[in-house]
C-alpha cells in the first residue's frame, strides 16, 4: 500500500517539477520526493504488510 501511495506522491512531485507550478510552501517537488521517499522506506520495512492470522489445518 505504501509503494501505491509513493508512486501517487512521485507522480505529482513530477508533474509540479515540470509545470514550474509553486502551489505553496508546503508542497515544493522536494518535499514531495521526501514524503514518497518516506513511504518506499516504510513499504520496504514492512509496515502495513497483512500478517496472516489464524491456524493452519493439518
Amino acid at each position: 500500500m505504501f509503494a501505491i501511495i509513493a508512486a501517487v506522491i512521485f507522480g505529482l512531485a513530477l508533474i509540479l517539477d515540470w509545470a514550474d507550478a509553486s502551489v505553496s510552501d508546503a508542497f515544493t517537488p522536494q518535499t514531495l520526493l521526501m514524503a514518497g521517499l518516506l513511504c518506499m522506506a516504510l513499504h520496504l520495512a514492512g509496515v502495513g504488510a497483512a500478517a496472516k492470522w489464524g491456524r493452519r489445518r493439518r
